[in-house]
């Protein structure tokens, strides 16, 4: 009963751990290519999980039996030999601490086993459920050879090694599936954050991250007494381009016309697509001569380029744009947007 209560409790602190782990440093998962300094606190972090299970772990006299092998596989499997053998120091460390014994001195050699073994295994060509398979049964077997060693009581060795192979298992199986699981869910968490505002077909803001971005820009102009300009951008008789030639051949200019205007803004200002061919631009600190020149230089080189459509047709737009500036021809930011959407009505009725 012993045996179990302690292995379980092992088992939970580690899925725990791993999930608050994860969850923490989603931003940073840790790869075979990762930063140095990435992989040293990660190895930091596997060695003091490891050790915390060890205060979990299941007594026979100076001997101790826990999961502490766990962290260093999925170090190794992830980060290589660095993280591994970082996290392997820690646990041989804390080992010790539990006493200078022969058992402490076993324990140091399997951890280090084990590690050469799962960054030697993690390094061959295999697919990844046989290399965490074979990890885990590498540890179980060093594992075992030293408890027989340590231990010489075969009334418990029946018990305790058939027992510990599961639980090892398991736990291996547990460890991998919850690193897995959450950065499964951080990356598509991630992608529909992105989706949600960004376009899906110029890979420009959409409109809300427009307004988010309008409203941000409006407070800090305000405070800051700072001008603010505005671009509306409209491609013109846009509808014959995909009446004409079909709205596949429209979208390759719209993608077009989007590179067009990032290679002729400020690496500051914002470009959006705020709908069908509704462009925009937003110019921080941008007074309303500045603004004109910008929209001059788009206008341009959109009516320059040849559009080369699917069939190597090549065909020619233009765009009408409409200027508003804070404080030169709004009164507030606030109404940027509706100043620079008549503006830009004025420009296409003439």
């Amino acid at each position: 009963m012993s045996m179990i209560k302690e292995l379980g409790a092992n088992l939970a602190v580690l899925t725990t751990l791993l999930f608050l782990y994860t969850q923490f440093t989603g931003r940073y998962a840790l790869h075979q290519t990762s930063p140095l300094k990435l992989k040293l606190f990660a190895g930091v972090m596997g060695g003091l999980l490891a050790n915390v299970l060890m205060f979990y772990s299941l007594q026979y006299g100076e001997t101790i039996v826990d999961l502490r092998h766990i962290p260093v596989l999925l170090l190794a499997y992830y980060g290589g030999a660095v993280p591994a053998g970082i996290a392997m120091l820690f646990v041989i460390t804390g080992r010790f601490l539990f006493g200078m014994t022969v058992s402490a001195i076993a324990g140091s050699a399997l951890i280090i086993a084990v590690t050469l073994a799962a960054v030697w295994i993690a390094r061959c060509k295999l697919t990844k459920t046989f290399c965490v398979f074979w990890m885990a049964t590498a540890a179980n077997m060093i594992f075992t050879a030293v408890i027989i060693y340590l231990l010489q009581d075969w009334s418990i060795l029946t018990g305790l090694v058939p027992f510990y192979w599961v639980v090892s298992y398991v736990g291996v199986a547990a460890a991998f599936y919850t690193v897995e699981y959450t950065r499964r869910s951080q990356h598509l968490l991630k992608r529909y954050r992105e989706e949600s505002l960004t376009d899906g077909l110029t890979g420009l803001n959409n409109l809300r991250q427009f307004n988010m971005h309008l409203r941000s820009f409006s407070e800090e102009a305000k405070e800051a007494d700072k001008p603010l300009a505005l671009l509306f951008a409209d491609i013109d008789h846009f509808k014959r381009v995909n009446d004409t030639f079909g709205h596949k051949e429209g979208d390759l200019v719209l993608k077009e016309i989007a590179a067009i205007m990032g290679r002729n803004v400020r690496p500051v200002d914002i470009i959006s697509r705020n709908g069908g061919e509704e462009f925009t631009v937003l110019l921080p600190g941008c007074a309303k001569d500045d603004a004109q020149e910008i929209a001059e230089r788009i206008r341009k080189a959109v009516e320059a380029h040849p559009f080369v459509l699917s069939d190597g047709s090549v065909i020619h737009v233009t765009l009408s744009i409409g200027i508003a500036a804070f404080p030169e021809t709004s009164a507030a930011p606030e109404t940027l947007t509706a100043d620079a959407d008549e503006a830009l009505y004025e420009a296409e009725r003439t």
